[in-house]
């Protein structure tokens, strides 16, 4: 690709910071220039602008990751192991068990390493977790 080819797709960079390298304010920049959105090049391009929109509102936000959705997604993992939730993949259920002990022991290694460290409602959270997956695996082991 030649450079005039790769300067009009991508990206813009601009720095908005206030200040420059010495400390000093930096001058307005004129109101002209704050319009950022380039225009669609082609009639395609316009009609995939709408479309790409139209997806990424049906899309759900991902919830914000902390501990009790790191806990939660390792609980889902286990879930799928034990054949208790279709893989998303596949649609089918099929049971792993060594990777559904694996998981069970990671999660027990954790509540182990962060034991003091942890609110009440995480450790709950964790004992209740680790209590439910223990006797779902041992259910599925006989």
């Amino acid at each position: 690709m030649s450079d005039e080819e790769i300067e009009g797709k991508g990206f813009v960079i601009k720095d908005r910071r206030r200040f420059t390298e010495e400390g000093e304010p930096k001058e307005e920049t004129p109101a002209e220039e704050k319009d950022e959105r380039p225009e669609p090049e082609t009639e395609e391009e316009e009609k995939a602008e709408p479309e790409a929109a139209a997806e990424q509102a049906e899309q759900m936000p991902f919830p914000e990751i902390n501990f009790s959705t790191f806990i939660f997604s390792l609980n889902t993992s286990t879930l799928l192991h034990l054949g208790e939730v279709p893989d998303p993949a596949t649609g089918k259920q099929q049971e792993d068990l060594v990777m559904a002990k694996q998981t069970i022991d990671l999660i027990a290694m954790l509540e182990e390493k962060t034991r003091g460290n942890l609110t009440s409602d995480e450790e709950n959270l964790v004992k209740h977790i680790l209590y439910d997956l223990r006797l779902r695996y041992v259910q599925k082991a006989k």
